[in-house]
């Protein structure tokens, strides 16, 4: 008899609808799984025969073939056991189910008949959901996630026993609550604050401009000058997710394994901050079977790389592409996926090897070739790409004993979030530019128009500092930005002013 049970894959950080064709006929007693299946597919088998047995259903004694559907998808995971033991016993006759067409059936099989939960669970319902299926059984530990889903029934089940018995309508399971946007606010609470940073004003203010127009920023400055310790605050200033940015999000993090235990939708911006000796597979994605890398893992939050130079220089020019359309795209010869990376780069370096070039208080023990090395790791294409440069001096001591309270993050990221709805209603709801980093050229003409005199400014600035298309448009873009903060609906020449001090420490970093 021939059963076709339907489950769901992953191809990338899409979910795919699967069918499991079971079929058992007379012969010598064999088991064989066809249709593109990798290592941990192959090894079901085993998992779905102790479990059938161990469960109290009797095993069957004949030739089995199990065929994954489209056969030219490669199926990983381990996610198939359920599906393939449902399809055995149905086609044996011991399952007799009216509703199992209209379900897809995720899980791994312990060999005692109990479920386990499996990752990658999100993106594999919304499939379901998509392709117009009723309702999902999943592993009870993945029902939070899968809930999050809405327009389908969620299962949660623990055992094989408790699978069959509901489909057979024997035991009834009620399925999990849907979990919207008003049950799931995010609660931006956070442990650091930009009330603990003393002094570095200047600085605060070049962050805050970063976050409301999602500027890629560049901090260099000595040693215990506090560059680490402002970026890993700028998730602080940033407006929460909305609840497509959290799906989405989520949808990266449940592929990966990495959703936090007890969460259905990640309620904070993602900060990652890979160290430098990670590989430009790491960083971006890649291996045999494609994965998400650090700009993904990264997408609709920050992306931090401290000690900047020290990266491999392989690895920071695979950041270009993504950097300029926030997305990857990874190929291989038989499959090509594209990855979301919209992300605000920070990234953090010292002036020189030894840190103190510049600083009053200490002596750099560099010559001029050493400095000229370290910052040649640094190619001007990736550089021109960073909106803005900014210098983090030493504190003084005075501003660290002061007593005066610094501005909190709360208030800097209402404002932050007053800039982001104006870009909102500026755009339209666009998803290709939505901040202002992501303007066009045409953008730029009907949003950033200049008078004669800021006009002038900025053509004089143009010239001095040999500045390219690409900066002369970044420069707009930017004071874009310190308009939107200034609450001004047109660009001023202060504005413009500003946006070009930001790029006068580019220069001297050759």
């Amino acid at each position: 008899m021939l059963a076709t049970i339907i489950t769901g894959t992953i191809s990338g950080i899409n979910g795919l609808l699967v069918e499991v064709e079971t079929d058992i006929a007379p012969g010598l007693p064999t088991f064989s799984t066809v249709g593109l299946a990798e290592g941990a597919v192959r090894e079901a088998k085993d998992r779905v025969k102790s479990a059938i047995r161990n469960t109290g259903y009797s095993f069957p004694n004949r030739r089995i073939t199990v065929n994954l559907a489209p056969a030219d998808l490669k199926k990983v995971g381990s996610g198939y056991d359920l599906p393939i033991a449902l399809g055995i016993l149905t086609a044996s006759e011991i399952l007799t189910s009216d509703i199992l067409a209209k379900y897809a059936t995720i899980g791994e099989l312990s060999l005692d008949g109990s479920v386990r939960e499996v990752p990658g669970i999100l993106p594999m319902v919304m499939a379901a959901r998509d392709g117009g299926l009723e309702g999902v059984i999943v592993p009870l530990k993945n029902v939070r996630e899968a809930a999050v889903v809405a327009g389908l029934k969620v299962i949660g089940v623990k055992s094989l026993y408790e699978a069959v018995e509901f489909l057979a309508g024997k035991k009834e399971i009620a399925p999990a609550v849907a979990l919207h946007k008003d049950q799931d606010k995010p609660t931006l609470a956070y442990e650091s604050d930009f009330s603990e940073v003393k002094g570095q004003e200047q600085v605060k203010r070049a962050l805050e401009i970063a976050a409301a127009g999602n500027h890629n920023i560049l901090l260099k400055g000595p040693p215990g000058s506090g560059k680490t310790m402002l970026a890993r605050r700028i998730p602080t200033i940033l407006p929460g997710l909305t609840f497509e940015e959290a799906l989405e999000t989520t949808r990266i993090y449940s592929v990966m394994g990495l959703l936090p235990p007890g969460k259905s939708l990640l309620e904070d911006r993602p900060f990652r901050a890979p160290h430098h000796t990670i590989s430009d597979a790491g960083l971006v994605g890649g291996g045999q079977i494609p994965k998400p890398g650090e700009v993904t893992l990264a997408h609709n939050g920050v992306l931090f790389l401290d000690e900047f130079p020290e990266f491999r220089k392989n690895v920071l020019e695979v950041m270009r592409q993504p950097m300029e359309d926030s997305n990857v795209t990874i190929a291989r010869a038989a499959v090509s996926l594209k990855f979301p990376a919209s992300f605000l780069l920070v990234a953090a370096m010292n002036p020189c090897p030894c840190g103190y070039l510049g600083d009053p208080g200490h002596e750099c023990i560099c010559n001029s070739m050493q400095v000229q090395r370290y910052n040649s790791r640094l190619s001007a294409p990736l550089l021109d790409r960073i909106d803005i440069h900014v210098e983090v001096p030493a504190v003084p001591y005075r501003e660290i004993s002061s007593t005066r309270k610094p501005e909190a993050s709360a208030s800097i990221r209402a404002r932050v979030a007053r800039v982001r709805q104006i870009q909102e209603k500026r755009f339209n709801g666009r998803k290709t530019a939505c901040v202002n980093s992501r303007m066009t050229p045409a953008d730029l003409d009907n949003h950033c128009k200049l008078n004669d005199e800021t006009n002038t400014l900025l053509e004089s600035a143009a010239t001095r500092l040999a500045m390219s298309a690409r900066s002369c448009h970044r420069v707009l873009k930017i004071s874009r930005t310190i308009a939107d903060l200034d609450g001004q609906a047109d660009i001023q020449t202060k504005h413009v002013a500003e946006a070009i001090q930001y790029q006068r420490s580019a220069p001297n970093i050759f």
